[in-house]
Order: structure tokens, then sequence, then C-alpha cells
């Protein structure tokens, strides 16, 4: 980590010039812009080089601290002068097509940066006024072929089969749950991209857009001019679509026309704000959806949570206390050859270089899938209890989130500190 408690070169904005030649003072200005440009991009490409989603700039009564979320945990990487808040902010603000004389209201604009690969990075920026100035949290959208693939984001081999099987569907109701920042958008794209747009009509509904596709048809919802995801949806099953992504169900009437879609013929992909895959049910019936029409139309819903992946190369084996093997035995023992003497792993506190010396690299996804079988349709029809339905479903093959992310701890992929911090 590398901090700076103050900048040296913030040093133009305390002092005072007192020579008046105006040619000199255009070139101490260029300058000084030149340096804020400069410390800009060093902190953009330090973000990407750590493999960051978010980069916030946070000013206090002190400095204005840098802070970079990667694998969902913050590091601070360094404190700027006060002197240099206002011209950081306004070579942000200009990128981002800002104004920048407004400091009273929220902002939020997007921007595109070129690293030092030559590759684009989408930026999305907002900035928020609060006591010591404005606030901006930059999310770095990330467009690698790499995310794109349902292999890479942890879905175990026996869910993979559930979720390939619904998607071979011509028509139906594909749902993505989970809290913010749960990597949902990941998981859309990453099905979205088993098909062949050159053979398919597919669009999206999204706000932002946070991935671009060859061939698919992207739109951004504006919610401030009335473009929102039920008129989108409106007009877009007007234009011969075969599968349609819509970034969120916020309302009752996007559910409607979201179930009224996937019934007449459309493959719809969508997340909803839920704790569980069982909790979906009970948040689509409360948005008013009929359940005779709801189990005629849902094929599929998948929650999920991401969790910091083990360094493969410094973890740390160990053998578990007698009461945590029995525990995760009870749960997931008949996915284990081993049940009496088995190792599991935690980070190395040291890291290493291939970490960059923080005992994890990159995330990885808990899930749960639950399928819309014949004996959970009877009970969604029931109106039958949460509980009942998660009994149900597990008995039809549903693994449940926590036995899905014991069995990756188990396999080294994740410590079992991660999971309790996670899911418990």
């Amino acid at each position: 980590m590398w901090i700076r408690d103050t900048l040296k070169i913030g040093s133009f904005g305390g002092q005072k010039n007192t020579n008046h030649n105006p040619d000199e003072l255009m070139q101490t200005r260029d300058t000084e812009d030149t340096i804020q440009y400069n410390l800009v991009e060093e902190i953009f490409q330090k973000a990407i080089d750590l493999g960051g989603s978010d980069i916030h700039f946070e000013p206090n009564e002190s400095n204005i601290t840098i802070r970079i979320r990667v694998d969902g945990h913050f590091i601070t990487t360094d404190r700027i002068a006060l002197s240099q808040k206002s011209a950081i902010v306004a070579r942000i603000k200009i990128m981002a097509s800002l104004k920048i004389d407004e400091q009273r209201l929220p902002q939020d604009g997007k921007a595109i940066y070129k690293d030092t690969n030559g590759g684009e990075i989408d930026l999305r920026v907002s900035i928020m006024p609060n006591i010591y100035g404005e606030k901006v949290v930059i999310r770095i959208l990330k467009k690698e072929s790499s995310l794109l693939d349902l292999r890479s984001v942890g879905i175990l081999p026996m869910n993979m089969i559930k979720i390939r099987k619904h998607l071979d569907n011509s028509n139906g109701l594909i749902l993505v749950v989970g809290p913010t920042g749960s990597g949902k958008s990941t998981t859309l794209y990453s099905m979205l991209s088993t098909y062949n747009p050159e053979e398919n009509n597919i669009s999206t509904l999204e706000d932002p857009v946070e991935y671009r596709m060859a061939w698919v048809n992207h739109s951004q919802i504006h919610p401030a001019i009335g473009f929102d995801f039920a008129d989108g949806l409106r007009s877009l099953l007007r234009q011969d679509p075969d599968i349609i992504m819509v970034g969120e169900i916020r309302d009752a009437q996007t559910a409607h026309l979201a179930v009224e879609a996937s019934i007449t013929g459309h493959l719809v992909f969508s997340t909803i704000h839920a704790n569980s895959t069982v909790n979906t049910i009970q948040r689509l019936v409360n948005l008013g959806i009929d359940p005779l029409l709801l189990v005629s139309a849902l094929k599929l819903v998948i929650s999920q949570r991401l969790a910091r992946k083990l360094c493969m190369h410094c973890r740390i084996p160990y053998e578990p206390e007698a009461a945590i093997r029995e525990k995760i035995v009870s749960r997931v023992g008949k996915y284990m050859s081993n049940k009496e003497h088995f190792k599991i792993y935690k980070a190395n506190p040291e890291g290493c270089e291939h970490c960059k010396h923080k005992g994890y690299k990159g995330r990885t996804g808990f899930f749960e899938i639950l399928e819309i079988t014949e004996g959970v349709e009877k009970l969604i029809l029931a109106k039958a209890s949460k509980t009942q339905i998660e009994i149900q479903a597990i008995g039809d093959g549903m693994i449940h989130i926590k036995d899905d992310a014991l069995i990756k701890v188990i396999l080294g992929e994740v410590s079992l500190e991660e999971v309790l911090q996670v899911l418990w």
C-alpha cells in the first residue's frame, strides 16, 4: 500500500504568486493542470492494476482519502492535500461531462479511460456533496470477455447442468437475486454470452449499460425523462425480440410485463432484490403476480453472494477442529470422499507476489439455484410458506447457498472465515 499524507505537488495551491507576468502565470496554470491530470490518471491506473471495482475520493477535515475497493474490501491507497480538492473534482467532472460549477447537487455521469495497455475502460461517476466538499465514487466497468463466462463465476458443475437446461428454453423467466454488488449483472451477461447473437434478436434494458456485446441491442433507460424499465420493456416487445434482459424489476408494472413477455414466447432474464431464492417467489406475489401466471412463467431463480478467493500460490492448509469438521460433514458430507481427515485452507497474512501480498486473489460466487419443479409449483399455487417451499426445493435437488459455500471451502477456493463473514 502506498500512502502520501500530503502531496508535495499540492504546494501550488497554497502559495501566493507574486510574479504578475501573464506568460508565466499561464505557464504555472498549465503546469498545475498537468499535475492534476497526471494525478487522476495515476489513481485510475492504480485501481485497474489492483483489479479494483470502485474508487472513492473522500474529503474530510484534513485531506482527501483515496480508497479502492478490491475483491469487495477497501484498500487506502493515497491521501492528498486539501488544496488539490477542487482541481481534482473539476478534472473528473470534465471527463464525465458534468457541470463544473455545480457543487450543491448530486451529479452522475460516464467517462472512458484508456489504460496503459491501450484498452478502454468504462467509468461510471457519482458525485455527492457532503459537509467537507464533494465525494466522488467511480465504478470501474470491465468488459473483458473472461468476465462473461459461466465457468469463471464459480458455479458448481451440478448447478451448471440446471442452468444450461433452462438456457435451452425458448421462453420463460430466469431471475438472478442478491444484494447490491453481488455480481448479478456479471451472471446475467455470462448467461447471455452462451447465445449466438447473430441467430437471435437479443435486447437489453439497463441502468447503466455495464458491458457491450457485439450484435446485442443495448438500451440505457432514463427515468428522469420518463423512460423507465416498464416503458422500455413495453416498447421493446414491439421490436421482435427472442431474448430480453431487463436490468432490474423494481415495480409491479415491470414485473407484470416481464411475466407476460415470458409467457408469450420470449426468454426473459432479469434481477430483483430478494434475500434468497424462495423469498423471490414471495416478492413477486407481493408485486401482484398471480401464482398461476407465476408458475407458468418462472423457470429458474439464482441467488448469489460474492466472496474473496484464496490465493492459490500462498494459501495455508490446516486440519479443522473436530467440531468444525463435524459441522462441515453434516452439511456437505455426501460430496466428500474423505470425511475423517481432510484439510481446508486459510489466507496467508503475508501474501505473496501473485496476490500483491493480500492473501486473496479475485472473487467467486456462492450460488443457490431454485428450479420450479412440479413439487414447487404445487406449493406456490397452494400459497405455502417459504420454509415449505425451501424444504421441497432441497428435496428436489437444490443446493443451499451455505452448502455451496462449504463445498468451495473443501475445494480450497475460499476460507471458512470468508464464508462465515459473507453468509452467517
